[in-house]
């Protein structure tokens, strides 16, 4: 458990599951341990129009700190900058595939690259579906190389009545991998 103020950098990437994202920050948000820094990539400003009904301005608000997809002067481009975890939520398989390889073009790519680096937790959470034989070596490689790797995939014996409660249960698991305790879902047994 934490017992001190922990950094965590959440990335939004251009997959759909964007509430994923956004429900880890507001569940973060409440927990006073907790500094979030928050990047949006260019896609994901797309497709959380489409997908939700959220404003940008609304879901950086839930965040500590907001740093821009190129904005390769914030602290969490830097190892010397202390970070407890990163969590990429929605991954997209274009972002998996530049973490896989180590290409560093934008902030949530950099900042992913100095958890692998600095041995420190690097959570990745796809919403893709089927998945290619690409897809799937990437996973294993970021999975070889120290991160975590959590297929936005709901358990169906919590008996899910809503979306939202498929939604808890996925940033539930991520919560479970930060060490974080919640009640966002009924544990198995």
């Amino acid at each position: 458990m934490l017992t001190m103020n922990h950094e965590i950098v959440i990335g939004i990437s251009g997959a759909s599951g964007v509430i994923y994202g956004i429900r880890l920050l507001e569940v973060l948000q409440e927990k006073d341990q907790v500094i979030t820094h928050l990047i949006i990539s260019r896609s994901a400003n797309q497709i959380i129009g489409i997908e939700t009904d959220y404003l940008i301005a609304d879901i950086e608000s839930l965040a500590d700190h907001v740093w821009g997809e190129h904005e390769f002067t914030a602290p969490v481009a830097s190892g010397s900058h202390k970070t407890f975890a990163m969590v990429v939520v929605p991954c997209s398989m274009k972002t998996l595939a530049g973490i896989a390889n180590g290409l560093s073009d934008t902030l949530i790519g950099r900042a992913a690259d100095i958890c692998l680096k600095e041995d420190r937790k690097l959570i990745l959470v796809p919403r893709e579906t089927p998945l290619s034989l690409i897809d799937l070596e990437n996973m294993v490689r970021v999975r070889k190389s120290g991160a975590s790797v959590m297929p936005a995939c709901p358990g169906m014996y919590t008996k899910p009545r809503s979306v939202d409660e498929m939604v808890d249960f996925i940033v539930g698991r991520v919560l479970d991998l930060l060490d974080l305790e919640h009640d966002l879902y009924k544990r198995w047994g």
